[in-house]
């Protein structure tokens, strides 16, 4: 699932869901790593919707180290505020989250 395949409508439903989650990944100073995205790999297999946060020094790298989690874990990235960024990746067999039309 690429970031282009969810609409305003399904992004704004995301976002309300993520709202309540805290962050489960969290990118360190050492930036991106195996061992990162194989963590939101695990996180989006078990729960579809995932706070990451990213502590990184200024706004591209957090932005550039976002997209590439996205990228690297099949996800889209549904939203980025200042830190945080929320990824989503349906599950296969039995979806939890059914997103509006």
């Amino acid at each position: 699932m690429t970031a282009t395949e969810l609409n305003e409508r399904q992004r704004k439903y995301l976002r309300g869901l993520a709202h309540g989650r805290d962050p489960v990944v969290l990118v360190g100073q050492g930036g991106l790593s195996p061992a990162v995205a194989g963590e939101l790999d695990q996180a989006l297999t078990a729960h579809e919707l995932v706070k990451v946060r990213a502590r990184l020094g200024d706004r591209e790298q957090r932005d550039a180290v976002l997209t590439e989690l996205a990228q690297r874990t099949a996800s889209a990235l549904v939203h980025r505020i200042g830190n945080v960024g929320v990824f989503y990746r349906p599950r296969k067999d039995k979806p939890r989250i059914v997103l509006p039309d």
